[in-house]
């Protein structure tokens, strides 16, 4: 080692030493900046300017919306389970907690029991009956789990304490106050996830604005307790997604990659299409039916055991279900469950 290296060195460890500790901590995490409890500051800027939209845009009145903010505070687990979701879980962590023997058994089920309800969705909405049945399964357990939090709250919550996404939660809670008002729904009585889903859907409020059908025929979207709307708004959100009915939705490509195209849009996730054709042409695959219409595939790497991959190739269909939730491995997750429930008993 030179001198002049020794000198270098100790200079840069010097300065190092000499930082202040922030400087290497973690960043905090919303959960940490907060209080459970802690009461909202409706006086904020971000408030105000809420209010203003939904009395001049939206027709609240001030009463109206004093009644419904009144002593709103926050959920501090809202913010720690944003910060831990499971579609951030390697797949062979992530599909078992979905993928079980009785959430097989019971999808089988109940795919029996509304037999002729999934006639009439497959024929006027064009949707596997298994598919829903998958989304059902793992968004609610069938109904059985429809979130325990308090959807005003929670929306309060992420809106004023959760930066990353405030926008997003800020339309939600407007979206949110619509809904209720548009299906005479108390705002402070629906529970949900900590996401600020809801019902035997887990909608989003925007999502249930635009997607949620009546399939029963009363004139209410009710995604709460009607079967026929709980299962037509599944198959419907994906029909606005383009789904195809009966069309291919994934391809297994095997344990690696082949080329750098196709690595190149696995790194990209969900926006890393390809032209079918690219995986034969790599010699990923020697035979690959073509997507409908001529769209394009996505490349999905799913993480197994012992450091090990899993490739598939993502048609159109699979993108629809990544509409649902953006995670790759979710969508699989859903694929393979319906896979399961087509095998007899």
């Amino acid at each position: 080692m030179t001198i002049r290296y020794r000198i270098l060195l100790s200079i840069i460890v010097t300065a190092a030493l000499c930082l202040p500790v922030h400087c290497f901590a973690e960043k905090p995490k919303a959960a940490d900046l907060v209080e459970d409890g802690q009461a909202i500051d409706l006086s904020k800027p971000r408030y105000r300017g809420f209010f203003k939209e939904m009395r001049l845009r939206h027709g609240f009145s001030e009463d109206e919306l004093a009644r419904l903010f009144s002593g709103i505070s926050i959920k501090k687990r809202v913010l720690e389970l944003m910060d831990s979701q499971w579609e951030a879980k390697p797949y062979y962590e992530y599909y078992p907690r979905f993928i079980t023997p009785d959430v097989i058994k019971e999808g089988k089920k109940l795919l029996k029991k509304h037999r002729i309800l999934f006639d009439s969705i497959e024929k006027e909405i064009g949707v596997e009956r298994e598919i829903i049945v998958a989304i059902w399964g793992i968004e609610t357990r069938y109904g059985r789990y429809e979130g325990a939090f308090n959807m005003f709250q929670t929306l309060n919550t992420l809106f004023d304490a959760y930066p990353r996404r405030r926008s997003f939660y800020r339309k939600q809670l407007v979206e949110y106050l619509l809904l209720c008002r548009e299906n005479n729904v108390d705002p402070l009585a629906v529970t949900g996830s900590y996401g600020g889903a809801f019902g035997q859907t887990q909608f989003i409020p925007s999502s249930f604005r635009v997607y949620a059908v009546d399939f029963d025929g009363d004139n209410r979207r009710d995604v709460w307790r009607s079967i026929p709307d709980i299962l037509a708004s599944i198959a419907n959100y994906l029909k606005k997604f383009d789904w195809s009915f009966q069309a291919p939705i994934y391809r297994e490509l095997g344990s690696t990659l082949k080329s750098s195209r196709l690595r190149n849009a696995r790194e990209k996730g969900r926006k890393g299409l390809v032209h079918w054709k690219t995986v034969r042409e790599d010699q990923q695959m020697t035979s690959i039916t073509p997507p409908p219409h001529g769209q394009y595939l996505t490349i999905v790497g799913l993480e197994l055991e012992n450091g090990k991959m899993r490739f598939v190739a993502g048609y159109p269909n699979f993108q629809a279900i990544t509409k649902w939730n953006n995670s790759n491995r979710y969508s699989m997750a859903v694929v393979e469950l319906a896979e399961k429930m087509k095998k007899p008993f």
